[in-house]
C-alpha cells in the first residue's frame, strides 16, 4: 500500500450550514458529470478510493481540510446529488443510523443497475467484511462510526469509512477498492488517512501477521477447550484490584521513569471478555482461513485480539504492531480557513462546469 503525507482529521460537531451544503450540492453535480465523462464510472470510483483525491475534493468543495466532517458531510452531498439513473453510480451508507441502512440501500441500488441476486450477495459480503476488517483486524483504538460505499453499474466498488478515537479527538478515514483488493484480511486498503501513528495498534492485516493468522486459525479449528486453558494460562479475564501494584509500576531508577518492560507489557493485554460461544460456533463449521472465521458472526476484535497474543506469547507466532497509517483549496473553508467560502466565485464555476458539460454532450450527438 502506498503512502505519502498526513492529513489531521479532528472530530468537530455541529453541521455545515445550509448555504454551503446547497453550492456543495450543486457543484458536486456539475463536477461529477464531466469526471463520468471523462473517466468513466469505474475511473470515478477509483479516485474516491483515493483518500488525497477524496481530501482534495473535499478542499474543492470548500468543506474542510483536516475535519472529520471531511468524510461525513461530502459523502453524504454525494449520495444526494448522485443518483443510479443519471451517473451510473450508487452510493449506499452514510454515518450513524444511515450506516445501518447500507444492505438495504444496496438493494435499492442493485435493482435500479439490474444485478443479479448473487452480485447483490456479493456486495453485501464486500460491505460487511470490509467493516469487520478495520473493526477487528486493524485494532488503532477508531470505533467505526461512517460506512459508505460506492457502486458502479458494473459492479465495481469503493467503501468509504471513518472511526473516531474519542481519548484524542481525531478521526480516521478507511479506503477500499474492490478492484485492488485480492484478499480481505491482508493489506486490502487503498489507504489509510489519520493524524498520527500509534504506538500500540495490533495489524492483522499486515503480511508480517500472516503466521500469526495461520496459528490462530489452527487453534480455532482445534476446539474451545485447550483455547480457554491457554487464555486463562495468560491471565485473561483477571482484573488487577484497585490500589495493587506489580513490579512493572516501580520506577527504572537510571530513566528517571517508567520502567520500558511495563510500558511495552501493556501491548499484551488480553481482552477482559471473549465470545466463547463464537469460538464454538467457529469450530463446527471449521473456517478453512482467516476470512472466513472472521464471517463468523460474533467474532470481533476481542478474539481476534485473544487469538493473536496467545499465538505469540505461546507459539512465537508474532502479528504486526506497527500502524498502517496521506491537501488544497479552491473557494476557502468551512471555518474561514485558510479563508471564507468565497460564495461568488464557488456559484460561477458550478455554471461554468455545468454549461462545459451541456456543449460537450451537444457535441457528441451532433458527431453521431
Amino acid at each position: 500500500m502506498n503512502r505519502s503525507g498526513v492529513v489531521d482529521l479532528p472530530l468537530h460537531g455541529g453541521s455545515a450550514p445550509y448555504w454551503l451544503v446547497k453550492r456543495m450540492k450543486g457543484l458536486a453535480h456539475a463536477m461529477f458529470g464531466l469526471l463520468v465523462d471523462e473517466h468513466g464510472v469505474d475511473g470515478l470510483i477509483e479516485k474516491l478510493a483515493d483518500p488525497l483525491w477524496f481530501q482534495s475534493l473535499s478542499c474543492v468543495l470548500a468543506y474542510d481540510w483536516h475535519s472529520s466532517g471531511t468524510t461525513t458531510v461530502v459523502c453524504g452531498v454525494l449520495k444526494s446529488v448522485i443518483v443510479p439513473e443519471e451517473f451510473g453510480i450508487g452510493i449506499a451508507g452514510g454515518k450513524g443510523k444511515a450506516s445501518k441502512n447500507t444492505l438495504s440501500d444496496i438493494d435499492t441500488i442493485g435493482d435500479k443497475m439490474g444485478f443479479s441476486d448473487s452480485k447483490i450477495a456479493e456486495l453485501k459480503y464486500a460491505s460487511r467484511i470490509s467493516a469487520k476488517v478495520d473493526n477487528a483486524c486493524v485494532q488503532d483504538g477508531y470505533q467505526l462510526y461512517h460506512h459508505s460505499m460506492i457502486i458502479s453499474e458494473k459492479g465495481e466498488w469503493a467503501v468509504i469509512q471513518q472511526g473516531m478515537n474519542p481519548s484524542n479527538q481525531f478521526a480516521r478515514r478507511y479506503h477500499w477498492l474492490s478492484s485492488a483488493v485480492k484478499r480481505y484480511e491482508e493489506e486490502p486498503h487503498k489507504g489509510i488517512v489519520g493524524v498520527r501513528q500509534e504506538e500500540e495498534v495490533l495489524d492483522m492485516t499486515s503480511k508480517a501477521s500472516r503466521g500469526c493468522k495461520e496459528t490462530s486459525l489452527d487453534l480455532v479449528n482445534a476446539g474451545t477447550g485447550e483455547l480457554e486453558r491457554l487464555y486463562k494460562e495468560l491471565g485473561g479475564g483477571k482484573k488487577i484490584r484497585a490500589g495493587q501494584r506489580t513490579l512493572f509500576n516501580f520506577e527504572d531508577a537510571t530513566k528517571g521513569g517508567v520502567n520500558e518492560e511495563y510500558e511495552k507489557s501493556k501491548v499484551y493485554r488480553l481482552p477482559m471478555r471473549v465470545n466463547w460461544d463464537a469460538f464454538r460456533v467457529a469450530y463446527d463449521r471449521q473456517p478453512a482461513n482467516y476470512e472466513q472465521f472472521l464471517g463468523v458472526r460474533g467474532v470481533g476484535p476481542a478474539a481476534v485480539r485473544a487469538l493473536s497474543l496467545i499465538s505469540e506469547l505461546i507459539y512465537g507466532e508474532k502479528p504486526s504492531w506497527r500502524d498502517p497509517v496521506k491537501y488544497s483549496f479552491a473557494f476557502g473553508g468551512k471555518d474561514g480557513v485558510p479563508y471564507p467560502v468565497d460564495r461568488r466565485t464557488m456559484d460561477e464555476t458550478t455554471v461554468i462546469l455545468r454549461d462545459v458539460m451541456k456543449e460537450a454532450r451537444e457535441k457528441v450527438k451532433t458527431i453521431c
